[in-house]
């Protein structure tokens, strides 16, 4: 029972996060690359509401990460970390569920 609600939820949400996670990477490239910039008031509010996102999911992985200077790994962490749950959620609900 579970495994047929719980786990597509969390699929769903898992895969929400990642395509905001690679939202917000390709808008900071184009900000980095001088594409759009913070003066247009979309780029501006959507790069605000990113942030207000994945900030509280980001912040914790930050502090463990060594410092590398302009190089956020964090991202790429959580992706990974979302993978690897999802992976262990559906053997779960596969075995047991």
């Amino acid at each position: 029972m579970i495994s047929e609600v719980l786990i597509p939820i969390l699929a769903l949400l898992a895969n929400l996060v990642t395509y905001v996670v690679i939202i917000q990477f390709v808008l900071s490239m184009l900000v980095a690359f001088n594409v759009v910039n913070y003066h247009n008031q979309f780029v501006s509010a959507l790069m605000t509401g990113l942030n207000a996102i994945l900030d509280p999911i980001l912040a914790p992985i930050r502090r463990h990460l060594p410092r590398t200077g302009g190089l956020d790994f964090s991202p790429i962490v959580l992706l990974f970390l979302i993978q690897v749950v999802m992976i262990i959620l559906s053997y779960v609900g596969r075995h047991y569920g």
